[in-house]
C-alpha cells in the first residue's frame, strides 16, 4: 500500500510498501490492511502507526485530520500538524500533550475574540440608540 500524510505546508510522509496501518478516530482504534474497502474517517488527536515492507515500525502524531483509503492500496491522511518519530513513548507523552495544550489555548483565544466582538457590537448598539434618541427618532 501507499501512504501519504500531508499538512497545509508539507508532504510529511510519502511511502510505498506499507504492510498495515493503525489509527484512531472518535469511535476508537482501527487498522488498515491491503485490500481494505474504501474508507473515510475523521481522526482524533492520536498517534498513527505503520509497518514498512522492511519490517520497521514508524509513527506520526497527528493533530486531528481526515484519513481516506482508496482502492484498498492508497491511504491518505490530511492533518493540520504531524510530527514523525520512531519512539512511540516520546510521541505519546510529549507531542500529544502539546497538541492538547495548543487546542486549549485556541479555545481560550476564540472565547476572548468572541467576547471582544460582542462588546464591540454592544458599544455600537448603545451609540446608535443614543443618536436615535437625540434625533427624536426613538421615544
Amino acid at each position: 500500500m501507499k501512504l501519504r500524510i500531508i499538512t497545509p505546508l508539507a508532504i510529511v510522509v510519502e511511502e510505498d510498501g506499507i504492510l498495515g496501518l493503525s489509527a484512531e478516530d472518535d469511535s476508537g482504534g482501527f487498522g488498515i490492511l491491503p485490500g481494505h474497502a474504501d474508507f473515510l474517517t475523521s481522526l482524533a488527536i492520536s498517534v498513527v502507526g505503520w509497518n514498512s515492507a522492511g519490517g520497521a515500525q514508524h509513527y506520526a502524531a497527528v493533530r486531528r485530520g481526515v484519513l481516506s483509503v482508496m482502492g484498498g492500496r492508497e491511504i491518505a491522511i490530511a492533518t493540520r500538524e504531524a510530527v514523525l518519530g520512531d519512539d512511540l513513548a516520546t510521541l505519546d507523552e510529549t507531542v500529544l500533550a502539546r497538541f492538547q495544550a495548543d487546542i486549549e489555548t485556541e479555545r481560550a483565544e476564540h472565547a476572548d475574540s468572541t467576547r471582544l466582538q460582542l462588546n464591540a457590537i454592544r458599544q455600537i448598539m448603545r451609540h446608535l440608540r443614543s443618536d436615535a434618541r437625540g434625533a427624536g427618532i426613538l421615544s
